[in-house]
């Protein structure tokens, strides 16, 4: 068993953090500069590369034909859902079922000490965050995401784009393949600033925020609104390849769990671990106003002023912050 207390401290609650302040981008971050390659690397791999032979598997065994898309037929469409959602709830339930279910590492490296089953709430259906998340994730997000699908290749088929593009442009069709995850990553940061804007997170985002202490189910626990703004961009490919539109959908989708697994190292066994990388949108869901990027590619977050490291300095400038938007807002109320 592996002590996370070498990598970390808990305060009187439980509640574990690590030592290390959490790390920017290296374009953000003179002194990781060197390491770019690196960067690019875990950028890469095994995520990105793993949506793309996700991508390639539903392209080469689930999409039917062209022609057979071009009619919005009950078959295809129904394969295309259950494919979807037997695949997303197989991700995010098997890290639910590990982590949160049998409780495999128990609650070593789990920033908050309470499992969501051990805090029932009345904002949440049946009063239990799981069964809420599960519902939201599983029977909203996932037609949402498959409706969106549907029409995207229904557009393709009957003629807005060309299927030929990945063999007649094989370098920028790679190119697009790596720029996806950035794009989604920039603009996610400023959809999901434009969410937190008061009269939208009050009857749209509030639902994703219900759920302080996020486990896996929570990735995409969403109103359907946001979660129509979150697949959105993906529509932007139909004119060059039904693949991009395919690949994009799936990084907004699978990537989602990153954030919201709970825990800052996952144990591979009694000595290895691998980093989740997820205390920044940890922190996003403790303080609400800080850290809006998903994957930390970008360093949107340290140019616009929302970045929070996980330190102490980190949590003053987030209180000054805090305490200077109180006092504009109750100049413009005077």
């Amino acid at each position: 068993m592996i002590d996370d207390l070498q990598f970390g401290k808990r305060n009187k609650k439980g509640d574990w953090k690590p030592n290390e302040a959490i790390a920017l981008p290296p374009m953000a971050n003179a002194k990781r500069k060197m390491n770019l390659g690196g960067w690019l690397l875990g950028f890469i791999w095994p995520w990105n590369l793993m949506t793309v032979g996700l991508t390639a598997l539903l392209w080469f065994f689930v999409i039917p034909p062209i022609d057979v898309m071009q009619t919005l037929s009950f078959d295809w469409i129904a394969t295309l859902f259950a494919v979807n959602w037997i695949a997303l709830f197989l991700w995010l339930g098997s890290w639910e079922l590990v982590l949160y279910r049998k409780r495999s590492q128990e609650r070593r490296f789990k920033y908050n000490n309470a499992f969501p089953s051990e805090k029932p709430a009345d904002y949440f259906w049946f009063k239990d965050q799981n069964i809420d998340n599960f519902i939201r994730s599983m029977f909203i997000s996932v037609p949402i995401m498959v409706a969106m699908e549907v029409f995207a290749l229904w557009m393709f088929a009957n003629g807005w784009g060309a299927i030929s593009f990945a063999t007649e442009q094989p370098i920028l069709f790679v190119l697009l393949l790596i720029f996806i995850p950035i794009l989604h990553e920039a603009y996610f940061f400023f959809a999901h600033w434009f969410l937190h804007w008061e009269p939208f997170y009050k009857w749209c985002h509030a639902v994703h925020h219900n759920s302080i202490n996020p486990s896996p189910w929570t990735s995409m626990s969403n109103h359907p609104l946001e979660m129509f703004l979150q697949f959105l961009p993906a529509v932007i490919w139909i004119p060059l390849s039904p693949f991009l539109v395919l690949y994009h959908f799936n990084t907004v989708a699978f990537s989602s769990v990153l954030g919201h697994i709970g825990f800052e190292k996952i144990e591979l066994g009694k000595e290895k671990t691998w980093d989740s990388h997820a205390y920044p949108h940890y922190l996003h869901h403790k303080h609400f106003d800080v850290n809006y990027c998903d994957d930390g590619y970008l360093p949107w977050d340290k140019w616009f002023g929302t970045w929070h490291d996980g330190t102490k300095e980190g949590e003053q400038l987030m209180q000054e912050r805090f305490k200077a938007k109180v006092a504009r807002k109750n100049k413009r109320a005077a």
